[in-house]
């Protein structure tokens, strides 16, 4: 898998989220099924516009393994995410990551907001 850029990868646990996002703020991540044993695959991205940590915990149990990276603003976490979307296609994110109600990004990518 090519490099993603991103911090981990980690096990998606409340005890391994709490312990390595230290800071609350926007930030983008991607999750993986599979067991620590094995080469990580992305099968989700997303991200937070204010809270990464947050975000991170409502994932509950459905993915074993994370991989993370702040950002400055939620714009730049957003840039990122699509970036990672149609890089890897990740089959639990169906479709487009959303920019938020009112903003005018777009997507460096593809025409989806042009």
């Amino acid at each position: 898998m090519a490099e993603t850029g991103l911090n981990g990868p980690f096990p998606l646990t409340a005890a391994e989220i709490d312990r390595e996002i230290t800071a609350k703020g926007p930030g983008v991540y991607v999750l993986d099924r599979s067991h620590d044993d094995g080469p990580f695959h992305i099968s989700y991205v997303g991200r937070s516009d204010t809270d990464l940590k947050a975000r991170l915990h409502e994932h509950g149990e459905r993915y074993k393994r994370f991989k993370y990276e702040y950002h400055a603003t939620p714009e730049d976490a957003f840039a990122k995410e699509c970036r990672l979307y149609h890089e890897y296609n990740p089959p639990s994110t169906i479709a487009h990551p959303p920019r938020p109600n009112g903003s005018k990004w777009k997507c460096a990518e593809c025409k989806v907001f042009g």
